[in-house]
């Protein structure tokens, strides 16, 4: 028996084009990126650089801000210094100024008091007398002012060797020994600061061996 061949010679082209294996998409070429597209990694390290930049930037602005900042602070300090200085050596030169403006009224006093004529004049010892008390007034008013106190021991006192400096020894047999029987001279404090002790002569027991006067350190 014969075949019967087909009368359209083209499907025998259908039938073999579809007996053949389809490609799979594991197998297709891959595909280039486009060419606007990057990739990720170098899509991050450019969008890094700026940025980098920008905080170099702004480290050297603060840098520079703070740098002005210390060397106003520096000026600062500096003048601050200076003008302390300045004080400090105006107060050392001018610190007695008022005190010395006090004793000008002393001073005029006393040379008034060396004017007084003492020939041919009644009551001039008077008021010589009176003019030396208005004198010692004005002074103490200007020790008062300034906080200048006098130290006046009296007979009997105790001798203190913070305010008093012994002069000599004496015997004694009304005043109780290392107690003072005579004031040769006051003494004076500022505030709290010692100027010179108030010199004394120190009683001593009668009946001591020695009986001359010794000399003896002062406090």
């Amino acid at each position: 028996m014969t075949a019967v061949r087909p009368e359209n010679p083209t499907d025998e082209v259908q039938e073999e084009a579809v007996s053949e294996p389809l490609e799979t998409a594991a197998d297709a070429p891959e595909t280039a990126p486009a060419p606007g597209e990057a990739q990720d990694g170098e899509a991050r390290e450019d969008d890094d650089a700026p940025a980098a930049l920008d905080d170099i930037d702004v480290l050297r602005t603060e840098n520079a801000q703070l740098r002005n900042e210390f060397l106003r602070a520096h000026a600062d300090a500096e003048n601050a210094r200076k003008r302390a200085q300045t004080e400090i050596s105006n107060a050392r030169r001018f610190a007695l100024e008022g005190f010395a403006s006090e004793l000008l009224n002393v001073r005029d006093s006393l040379d008034l008091a060396r004017s007084v004529d003492l020939e041919g004049a009644e009551g001039v010892v008077e008021r010589v007398v009176e003019g030396l008390e208005l004198t010692l007034r004005q002074l103490d008013s200007a020790f008062e002012r300034f906080s200048v106190f006098e130290i006046s021991p009296e007979v009997g006192d105790k001798l203190d060797p913070e305010s008093h400096q012994a002069m000599t020894l004496a015997p004694s047999g009304e005043v109780e020994p290392n107690h003072i029987c005579q004031v040769i001279q006051k003494g004076y404090r500022l505030h709290d600061r010692l100027l010179r002790p108030a010199r004394v002569i120190v009683a001593k027991a009668p009946d001591d061996d020695d009986r001359d006067e010794k000399p003896v350190s002062g406090a």
